[in-house]
């Protein structure tokens, strides 16, 4: 007779899970209250907030919640109803994606209802079992998660490691010969937990050499990097050598949605074979509208990525010249590389805040190796100069405690 299928997740509930005692509704699944700011309140207090990646600020500006709220007036959050192939499909829908083909510079877009399933799906349409996929080991979990639909080969690089990815494309390019399908590259513009950039610039240069298609996820770069935050192609003079462009409105745009980008054909290919949207319930017309407001403001008002950028530099050089190690991001992703285990790291949190009133995102194991911890801060454009100061004089405090063992003593009674 088989076991019972649910024995195993009874008694291994993983390596986060198995916290979520001492974990949930406070460390993950917390519940941040209030306008989407600077300052949000939790667990009863007012909390600096770096865990909201709210970039350019618009998630409570005014101009964006008038349109948000006429539009959810006027069509409610069901139209369209139905997948958009079928009964969903409208003008504004069509206005939207050619807006985000021009502004990223590519001839036709393709909405998505959700960025992580739209990539997955992507990738399972752009490929066949005859094709190679090359991708970055640290890209998110949305584009593993695509790969392991690929019923064809893949290789993993090193993250950002050009001799590895040489290494693998050689490999991929024998592939190939062998199957008679081609090579698709991944790779995100920037990684969204360290805050470096993918190095586009140096793989599409392997293009001279190897045939192969490259697919970047650029949710972080999109609206903060490249003149007039048209991401990380313009960033790095390359958006021309991008084939198919992956972007998504939860960041930036501060709202739900994605579009994929690139030349006509493949774009209209991935419209009809994108199996997630395809049968799928088309964008509500809200969310439509708004993204286009959206749009606009990032074209129309500078002011907000400078801003942005303005915090991130303030941040940053203020962590590192207090000692801080923040690796080498190259964005406005800021981590803070502490060592630590994960009692330590709960211990160094609830501290952090419950009594220096600062709210940020901790990454530990197996997202990150052993004995590691990453704060991981996002600065945005509603920032201020005494959240940077706060912020900065805190983590000097905790640090100071995790290094005396001041932590490890409080772990101690939480395991």
């Amino acid at each position: 007779m088989a076991v019972d299928l649910f024995d195993r997740i009874i008694k291994d509930k993983g390596p986060l899970g198995k916290w979520a005692k001492q974990a949930e509704g406070y460390y993950v699944f917390p519940k941040l209250e209030g306008p989407i700011s600077n300052r949000m309140s939790f667990n009863g207090k007012k909390v600096v907030t770096w865990s909201i990646n709210d970039y350019l600020g618009l998630a409570n500006h005014p101009e964006v919640l008038k349109v948000d709220g006429e539009a959810a007036l006027e069509h409610g959050m069901a139209y369209p109803m139905g997948a958009r192939m079928m009964s969903g499909h409208t003008p504004f829908h069509e206005k939207l994606e050619r807006e985000c083909a021009e502004f990223v510079d590519k001839e036709k877009a393709y909405l998505l209802n959700f960025g992580y399933q739209g990539i997955m799906s992507a990738i399972d349409a752009l490929v066949t079992k005859n094709d190679i996929i090359v991708y970055d080991m640290d890209t998110h979990a949305c584009i593993i998660d695509g790969v392991r639909l690929h019923s064809g080969k893949r290789f993993v690089y090193r993250h950002n490691d050009m001799e590895s990815f040489e290494k693998n494309i050689k490999r991929a390019a024998k592939m190939a010969e062998k199957t008679g399908g081609g090579i698709l590259v991944i790779s995100e513009g920037v990684f969204g937990m360290r805050g470096e950039q993918g190095r586009l610039k140096e793989i599409v240069a392997f293009k001279k050499t190897y045939n192969f298609r490259l697919l970047v996820d650029d949710a972080h770069g999109f609206g903060t990097l490249g003149e007039g935050g048209r991401g990380t192609g313009f960033e790095q003079g390359v958006q021309d050598d991008i084939d198919v462009y992956f972007a998504t409105f939860a960041k930036s745009m501060a709202g739900i949605g994605a579009f994929l980008a690139g030349d006509k054909d493949v774009i209209q290919y991935l419209q009809y074979n994108l199996r997630s949207q395809m049968f799928a319930k088309s964008l509500p017309m809200a969310m439509v509208k708004g993204a286009l407001k959206r749009l606009e403001m990032i074209r129309t008002m500078p002011e907000l990525k400078e801003k942005l950028w303005q915090n991130t530099n303030a941040l940053q050089s203020g962590l590192r010249n207090a000692g801080f190690d923040l690796g080498t991001t190259q964005t406005c992703i800021t981590p803070v590389f502490l060592k630590g285990d994960i009692p330590e790291a709960m211990a160094m949190v609830n501290d952090l805040r419950e009594n220096y009133g600062i709210f940020c995102s901790i990454v530990v194991y197996p997202v990150i190796p052993k004995g590691l911890i990453i704060l991981r801060l996002i600065p945005t454009a509603t920032h201020r100069q005494e959240d940077i100061d706060e912020t900065i004089t805190a983590f000097s405090a905790i640090r100071e405690k995790l290094e005396d063992g001041t932590y490890k003593k409080i772990a101690a009674t939480l395991v």
